[in-house]
């Protein structure tokens, strides 16, 4: 829950008070009631549906072309050599070492046994 601070002219807050006392409810509770009065009627109106149509629309676009820009900074950055295909008797966790590759240590170099 949010917090938020409003300002009332005098009048407005003496009457405010009243009311919500003669409501039996609390200002808090009224100025909520009139908020979400005040969001029901504004969120229908279509001219605002169109508005909020259109910056979704822009939205999404601007996430797509920040998306395809990432995709395309991960591809720049992988390797260009093709991977050779799996041999059929390779182990598929990759536990194994494949025959025709040197197991390595490590740092990298070549193990030694």
């Amino acid at each position: 829950m949010k917090t938020l601070a409003i300002r009332l002219e005098e009048d407005q807050h003496a009457q405010l008070t009243m009311l919500a006392q003669l409501s039996e409810t609390t200002v808090t509770d009224a100025i909520r009631q009139a908020i979400d009065q005040w969001i029901e009627q504004t969120g229908s109106n279509p001219k605002l549906q169109e508005r909020a149509q259109a910056v979704l629309e822009e939205i999404e676009h601007d996430a797509a072309t920040r998306r395809n820009a990432l995709a395309s900074l991960i591809k720049s950055e992988q390797p260009t050599l093709a991977l050779a295909p799996a041999e059929p008797d390779a182990d598929p966790k990759g536990s194994k070492p494949s025959p025709t590759r040197a197991p390595r240590s490590k740092g990298g170099e070549p193990a030694t046994s």
